[in-house]
């Protein structure tokens, strides 16, 4: 009797525990890999990658005059190499389009970085450009989410 009650407790147990690594299991399938929150607030960029925190970085969204696009966006294309058509012919190392001709981007005005000054594309200081770039070739497009907040 006590064996049978034993075995009763562990059928339960072992299902109740295969049921909440399955339910986590399809949550984690359906997050992103790399996910990018950038703050217009604070001038700031966030990710993570696999739910850990990777870096946090300065940014420079739009600025007055110009609009940088809130909401949560895919990826639509990548270039290591850009330059703007429609600013000059202006260098947009490793950048990661996410609404039409808006992207994120390095740049060489690093000095402007934590303020707004853009014409609406989020730039970013080079290196940080590339490690994000980077990620979403590792991880591909399908898998960044890029939410930008105000």
């Amino acid at each position: 009797m006590v064996i049978r009650f034993l075995r009763s407790i562990s059928f339960a147990l072992a299902a109740t525990l295969l049921f909440a690594f399955s339910s986590a299991a399809k949550s984690a399938a359906n997050a992103p890999a790399v996910n990018v929150v950038i703050d217009i607030s604070s001038q700031s960029m966030s990710v993570k990658v696999n739910g850990w925190h990777y870096g946090k970085w300065k940014v420079s969204t739009a600025r007055p005059g110009y609009y940088t696009p809130r909401g949560v966006f895919r990826v639509q294309r990548t270039a290591r190499v850009y330059y703007s058509r429609k600013y000059d012919n202006s260098p947009m190392p490793n950048s990661v389009f996410f609404k039409g001709g808006y992207a994120i981007h390095g740049s060489y005005y690093v000095k402007s970085l934590g303020r707004p000054a853009s014409h609406g594309c989020v730039r970013l200081h080079p290196s940080h450009a590339a490690k994000l770039y980077n990620l979403v070739q590792k991880y591909g497009p399908k898998s960044t989410r890029i939410t930008v907040v105000n």
